[in-house]
C-alpha cells in the first residue's frame, strides 16, 4: 500500500507503569504493519524490563549500550543534579540514529513511557506526515497542547488544528531528513529545550491540535514533577475519534495558514482584561455585541506574562516564543469565547532575551 510506516519509538527507563503507555498505542493503533512500536529501555531496572517483555511480540524491544559500555557522560560540575537530563539526551540520540540508520525508517512519532495516547492519535499523524514532506517550513507535527486545560480549549471543535513556532514534544513526529540535520550537532542534556532555539528551528513551525491526543501521567520524573500538579494534569486528553485522513489539511500550510489567521487575529475587537473577566459568560456580553473572537494585546516581556497568567496560560517562554503561540499569538478560548493573547500588528520577530 502507498500509506507510510511511521514507527512509534517509545522511550522507557525505570517506569513500570510504560504498561499504561503500551496498552493505548496498542489498544489504537489500526495496524501493526503501518505502526511497529519499538520501545528502547535505557536503565536497568528489572521491574520496567519485565513489562515490556510481558508484551511480546506485540512490541519490538531496542537495546541500547549497557551505562557501563555507553560512552561516559561528560557531566559539568555544576550540573550533577541534572545527570538525568544528560542521561536522556543520550538515550533520545541512541534511539533516534537506530530508527533512522539502522532501521531506515523515513519518519517517527516519539513518546515516553509516561503518555497515554487518545483514540485517533495515529489518524492525527497520518494526516499530517503529507504535510511536513511538503511544506518546507514546518519540522514537526505534536499530539500536545501545552495549554490545553479543558476551560482553555473549544471541546466542541477536536478536528481544530494549528500551526505553532513553540516545539510542543509529548508525542511527535519527525522525518528522516531533521535527523540527518540534528543528529551531529544533538546535545548532551536538554535536548528540548535545545530544539526551541533559533539555532536549530530556523523559523520553522509545528503542528499541534486543540485538543491534545497526549496525556502525561508521569508525577515522578527528572523534572520532579514541577508542572504537574499546577498544570499538566489538567490537560484535556481527546476521546472522540475524528477521520482527519478524510480532511484537507491544506488550511495548515504557510502560504494559506498566515493571511487567514492574521487576519482572523488582528480583525477580531481588541479588548482589556477587565472587560474580559467581565464578560458574562454566554458569549455575547452584557451590550448583546457580537459573538465573534476578541483580541488582549500585549507590548513587552512583563506584559505578556502577566496576560496570560490572568487568563490561566502558561506564561514562561522558551528563546523568546510562548508555548503554543505562532507569529507572537496564544489562541485560547475564555468562558467559550475565543480569544486571542497579541503583539500589536507588524510583529517584528522573537526576542530570544525574553527568556
Amino acid at each position: 500500500s502507498s500509506l507510510p510506516v511511521l514507527p512509534v519509538l517509545v522511550l522507557a527507563c525505570d517506569r513500570s507503569t510504560v504498561r499504561r503507555c503500551l496498552d493505548a498505542l496498542l489498544r489504537y493503533r489500526p495496524s501493526a504493519e503501518r505502526f511497529p512500536v519499538l520501545v528502547s529501555q535505557d536503565c536497568a531496572h528489572a521491574e520496567t524490563a519485565a513489562v515490556i517483555a510481558s508484551y511480546g511480540d506485540a512490541v519490538t524491544r531496542l537495546r541500547p549500550p549497557p551505562p557501563s559500555s555507553a560512552e561516559p557522560l561528560a557531566v559539568p560540575n555544576e550540573h550533577r543534579k541534572f545527570v538525568g537530563y544528560y542521561k536522556i539526551a543520550r538515550h533520545y540520540r541512541w534511539a533516534l540514529a537506530h530508527v533512522f540508520r539502522v532501521l531506515r525508517h523515513r519518519a517517527a512519532i516519539v513518546v515516553e513511557d509516561d503518555l497515554e495516547v487518545a483514540p485517533d492519535f495515529f489518524e492525527y499523524f497520518q494526516a499530517v506526515f503529507p504535510l511536513l514532506l511538503s511544506d518546507p517550513s514546518l519540522w514537526c507535527a505534536s499530539a500536545w497542547h501545552d495549554n490545553g486545560k479543558e476551560q482553555l480549549v473549544d471541546v466542541g471543535k477536536p478536528e481544530l488544528l494549528y500551526r505553532t513556532d513553540f516545539f510542543p514534544g509529548l508525542g511527535w513526529l519527525l522525518t528522516a531528513e531533521l535527523w540527518d540535520e540534528l543528529e551531529a550537532k544533538w546535545p548532551p542534556a536538554f535536548w528540548d529545550d535545545w530544539m526551541r532555539q533559533p539555532e536549530q528551528r530556523r523559523g520553522r513551525s509545528c503542528v499541534r491540535p486543540e485538543i491534545s491526543r497526549t496525556v502525561t501521567f508521569g508525577r515522578r520524573g527528572v523534572s520532579h514533577g514541577q508542572f504537574f500538579e499546577q498544570h499538566l494534569r489538567f490537560i484535556r486528553l481527546n476521546r472522540r475519534f475524528v477521520p482527519f485522513t478524510r480532511m484537507d489539511l491544506s488550511y495548515l500550510r504557510r502560504e494559506r495558514y498566515d493571511p487567514s489567521f492574521m487576519a482572523e487575529v488582528y480583525g477580531a475587537r481588541a479588548v482589556r482584561l477587565e472587560e474580559l473577566q467581565a464578560d458574562d459568560g454566554d458569549g455575547t456580553e452584557n451590550g448583546g455585541r457580537d459573538a465573534g473572537p476578541l483580541r488582549l494585546q500585549y507590548g513587552g516581556r512583563e506584559a505578556f506574562k502577566a496576560l496570560a497568567k490572568a487568563v490561566g496560560l502558561m506564561d514562561d517562554l522558551k528563546a523568546g516564543v510562548p508555548r503554543a503561540g505562532y507569529r507572537g499569538v496564544v489562541t485560547f478560548v475564555h468562558r467559550g469565547r475565543r480569544v486571542y493573547l497579541a503583539p500589536p500588528a507588524g510583529w517584528a520577530g522573537y526576542d530570544p532575551s525574553w527568556g
